[in-house]
């Protein structure tokens, strides 16, 4: 009896200690590795973002820019009001830029019409008229085209062009020329200008567009986090369709928006800076980051950021030179 109520003796006071310390490192240990887990999943998934938020930036605004020029069957020529372009209809809520000729459809004015404008917010003294609430020194850009293929029944709710090689009519959907130009072919017209401002607290890269009603008074949210674009306009010097040099919207003058070399632009440059939706706590942002000619530094806050850019050839005006 005696030997059997001693092997039923429990821990002692120091095992229980002992036992007690180790659990507490073994415990310490799994939080440690859950923490480093949870938080390696954070650094990704942002990550992951950032690089999907800018290709889709990326990929929307160069299916536009890639297109500049293009006006159907009426693509390399001016358009030169009472000779060669005639305007069925109207405008409400126009968006007008620099220059004389720079509103959303051709004007009266003995200018090149602008197909392509840009600036930097708060650095230029020109603006569109349909803008507000911009990010300061961010860029905005405005595309003028057609858009492809042609359509047979232009009663949609945009404006239309019906083009042949030398005379060209724009009107709104459902209101088409009478008599129609003879072989004429009928395109979408579009206007599109991409610029950034804020949702709150989040940055978004956002589009106005054109509508037959509504004229530029349309406004998209297209891709959240996109904090800054920095664009460079890329000129051919030389004749040989490749461009010799890179410059911000404020080095381009007005010759180079306005003249009837307007092709002599052969690219674009498009740097993105995209943030995280969400701040990281642990983590602080000390990175000076290089947009082409701009830097954006001493930002010392909790979101993570990447830079994004690619060069996008602009086929039409190299295509009209040759």
């Amino acid at each position: 009896m005696a030997n059997s109520r001693n092997s039923q003796k429990g821990m002692s006071l120091v095992e229980l200690m002992v036992s007690m310390v180790i659990g507490l490192f073994l415990t310490l240990g799994l939080f440690a590795m859950f923490s480093m887990s949870s938080s390696n999943v954070i650094t990704t998934s942002q990550f992951n973002q950032l690089q999907e938020n800018g290709r889709i930036a990326l990929s929307l605004m160069e299916r536009d820019i890639s297109q500049l020029g293009f006006m159907g069957d009426i693509t390399g020529t001016d358009f030169v009001l009472g000779t060669n372009m005639t305007l069925r209809d109207g405008i409400a809520n126009d968006c007008i830029g620099a220059g004389v000729n720079n509103g959303t459809l051709p004007n009266a004015e003995p200018a090149h019409f602008r197909r392509l404008w840009g600036y930097e917010e708060g650095k230029s003294g020109d603006t569109l008229s349909c803008l507000s609430g911009v990010n300061q020194n961010t860029d905005v850009i405005q595309i003028k085209r057609l858009v492809g293929p042609p359509v047979t029944n232009p009663d949609g709710e945009r404006f239309y062009m019906a083009a042949t090689s030398s005379e060209a009519v724009m009107f709104k959907g459902g209101n088409p020329p009478n008599p129609v130009l003879e072989n004429a072919r009928f395109w979408e017209y579009q206007h599109h200008v991409y610029f950034i401002k804020n949702d709150g607290s989040v940055p978004v890269l956002r589009r106005k567009t054109l509508t037959k009603n509504n004229g530029m008074n349309n406004e998209e949210q297209l891709v959240e986090g996109i904090e800054n674009i920095r664009i460079l306009y890329g000129f051919d010097s030389n004749g040989d369709d490749t461009a010799d040099s890179f410059m911000p919207a404020e080095n381009v003058t007005t010759l180079m928006w306005d003249n009837e070399l307007f092709q002599r632009l052969v690219a674009l440059r498009v740097f993105l800076l995209v943030r995280a939706i969400d701040e990281d706590k642990s983590y602080t942002n000390e990175t000076t980051y290089t947009l082409g000619d701009k830097e954006i530094k001493n930002l010392n806050d909790h979101y993570r950021r990447k830079i994004v850019s690619t060069t996008m050839v602009l086929a039409n005006p190299v295509l009209i030179r040759n």
